[in-house]
């Protein structure tokens, strides 16, 4: 596992305790990111990779491009961020060039 990227298992269990990823029925091609100043913990559609739906990945800018990566990778279009402070505008710049739609 890089420094820069942790990965979850999620869960095909109903009310199991491992992650789980974004119901993709609400609306498939999103993801959400709770930004925090060491880290992004971002979700996906359970379906979409077949290994992960919660990854964990550094505020540097390796950790950031490698997030915006997996996200264009499974196809996630529009992302929900939530954020204290100003540590979401490095994420906010970095998807909103690759014409994905960001809202916080």
């Amino acid at each position: 596992m890089s420094r820069t990227t942790k990965h979850y298992r999620c869960s095909k269990n109903k009310g199991s305790k491992s992650q789980e990823g974004i119901s993709s029925k609400v609306h498939p091609d999103a993801g959400g990111i709770d930004v925090g100043a060491e880290e992004l913990v971002v979700a996906i559609s359970s379906g979409r990779d077949p290994e992960d739906c919660v990854r964990t990945f550094s505020t540097f800018t390796s950790g950031v491009e490698a997030m915006r990566d997996w996200l264009l990778a499974y196809g996630i279009k529009t992302v929900a961020m939530e954020s204290t402070g100003n540590y979401w505008i490095t994420s906010y710049d970095v998807l909103e060039t690759t014409g994905s739609k960001v809202s916080r």
